[in-house]
């Protein structure tokens, strides 16, 4: 799974324009022998690199290189560093960093190109942290009440400046809505993954590609190590033994062992792209699969989704080429042999036969298709998949497509961009988050399973993503960021506010139970 793009927090335009009013007017003094680029190399990536890529060159925000800064003043980047970006995840940096930090790091990345830096396989081995080295010692059971493990609900809260104290996977029991648990991820905490073969076992995986193994019985990290640069796709195998981490930075995928979290093998991600060009790619989204021993990965700039199968020796790879320009995300259905990837650039999903490891068909999409996990429900006999658009358009839309017949069933009409559609069995509503950047992206949309017609439009109190049903079905959580900073719990049928937790700049929330249903919206029989 990979999630890449976050809507962004909105910060006063008063602070920003009374910042750039004072550095405006203040005297230029001679050059500063602390303000060099050598510090503000590590200012950027300290402070900076988890957003903006370790190698300047963009990432969940954008790069900050030389090319691109051409013509911006010294002026302006320190007032944007100060007051932080309106409208954006980046905070003021004000009282944060020293004026010569700032100083350093706008010299730094208006006199840098975009960076080609390393991580290799014995980087990543060097990497490997062992925190608790005979795991016979924890708990057979959990430290908390809890019937039973598929009623977590995982919370990756980012923290105010993407890193330190407030960057931490936060766990609850969802059954009684109780905090049980979390732990410090030092960087942006992006993707919580869960082992399907044993409830104890969760693997965080950071902005900064650390993955970490976490004992949800006792709620603490055994082992972490260190993935790439950037990059937040991580997939787990459905037998539980392997981990497949992607990077964006560089660009490669390592599969791990899910228990030891050694590197077994090394993938570096390039081919031809459907214009017929050899390029270096992006890893998009990862995925195991109930059906078979695989990872399912998309190259996003190549176009390709491969195929590693797990059964065989030395891990051999299945090229599938020509599926789209600039994939993404994806999410599975029948049985695990189908997958369903965004090409954000075509405004298509492509429809990927697992077992034939062949293209179906390519659907439209809407604007900018980005289906988050996706969703998959079972109505009137049908097999509906759910697909959002984060793309400002002037018609925007959430798609529907019939999965036994491979055809679009309608495009609804919704209030703005969306990047996670949300569903489950028992509940009467596929949730979708508004991405909007204006009051609109505190809302979410329901659309109604049997109508596929938005029923509700709900305010959750701040920037609200990430909508994710608990095991029963019967509570929406959702993260509402910016001013709200909380997690909020509603209930799936009334659609009333039942809970929330607070937390600083929660985004991205996972079930424990996806681990059995494969796909958000089906039921285990679906399978």
């Amino acid at each position: 799974m990979t999630m890449k793009k976050l809507p962004g927090r909105r910060w006063p335009l008063g602070l920003a324009t009374a910042v750039a009013a004072i550095l405006a007017n203040a005297p230029q003094a001679a050059e500063d022998p602390q303000i060099t680029v050598e510090r503000g190399a590590r200012v950027f990536q300290e402070n900076c690199a988890s957003c903006h890529g370790a190698d300047l060159g963009g990432y969940l925000a954008p790069a900050l290189n030389k090319e691109r800064l051409k013509g911006r003043s010294a002026t302006s980047l320190r007032s944007t560093i100060m007051a932080g970006s309106f409208d954006t995840l980046m905070p003021p940096f004000y009282g944060k960093l020293s004026d010569e930090d700032i100083r350093s790091a706008v010299k730094y990345i208006s006199s840098t190109d975009k960076l080609d830096p390393q991580w290799t396989m014995d980087d990543i081995k060097k990497s490997l942290k062992v925190y608790v080295a005979d795991e016979s010692t924890l708990p057979d059971k959990p430290a908390y009440a809890i019937d039973n493990m598929d009623d977590l609900i995982g919370v990756a809260a980012r923290g105010r400046h993407g890193r330190g104290e407030g960057s931490k996977a936060v766990f609850i029991n969802s059954a009684t809505n109780t905090k049980v648990g979390e732990v410090p991820t030092e960087s942006a905490a992006h993707i919580i993954e869960f082992n399907p073969a044993n409830p104890r076992w969760a693997y965080v995986k950071t902005d900064t590609a650390e993955v970490y193994k976490v004992d949800l019985y006792s709620m603490k990290i055994v082992r972490a190590v260190k993935t790439g640069l950037n990059g937040p796709s991580l997939g787990v195998s459905r037998d539980g033994k392997y981990l497949m981490a992607g990077s964006f930075v560089p660009h490669f995928a390592v599969l791990l062992n899910a228990d030891t979290l050694e590197p077994l093998k090394y993938f570096k991600l390039e081919g031809k792209d459907p214009d017929g060009k050899f390029v270096t790619s992006d890893s998009g989204m990862i995925t195991g699969t109930p059906y078979a021993d695989i990872f399912a990965i998309a190259l996003e700039n190549s176009g390709q989704v491969w195929v590693v199968d797990l059964d065989k020796p030395d891990f051999p790879v299945t090229q599938i080429t020509d599926v789209g320009r600039h994939l993404h995300d994806a999410f599975l259905s029948h049985g695990g042999k189908n997958l369903m990837i965004a090409s954000y650039d075509d405004s298509i999903v492509a429809a990927i036969d697992l077992e034939q490891r062949k293209i179906i068909k390519k659907l439209p999409a809407g604007c900018v298709p980005h289906v988050g996990g996706g969703s998959v429900v079972k109505v009137n006999g049908r097999t509906l998949g759910f697909g959002t658009n984060f793309g400002d358009c002037d018609h925007e839309v959430v798609s529907v497509w019939d999965l036994d017949k491979m055809e679009v069933v309608k495009q609804v009409p919704v209030l703005g961009g969306t990047e996670s559609p949300a569903a489950h069995p028992n509940a009467p509503y596929v949730a979708v988050d508004i991405i909007s950047k204006d009051r609109r992206a505190r809302t979410i949309q329901l659309i109604d399973k049997n109508t596929l017609e938005v029923a509700r439009t709900l305010d959750v109190g701040g920037h609200a993503y990430f909508p994710e049903y608990n095991a029963s079905g019967k509570l929406l959580y959702v993260s509402a960021g910016y001013t709200g900073d909380e997690v909020v719990a509603f209930d799936s049928h009334t659609l009333d506010r039942v809970a929330s937790f607070t937390m600083e700049s929660p985004a991205g929330i996972f079930s424990r139970a996806r681990a059995r249903f494969m796909t958000r919206g089906l039921a285990p029989g679906d399978l």
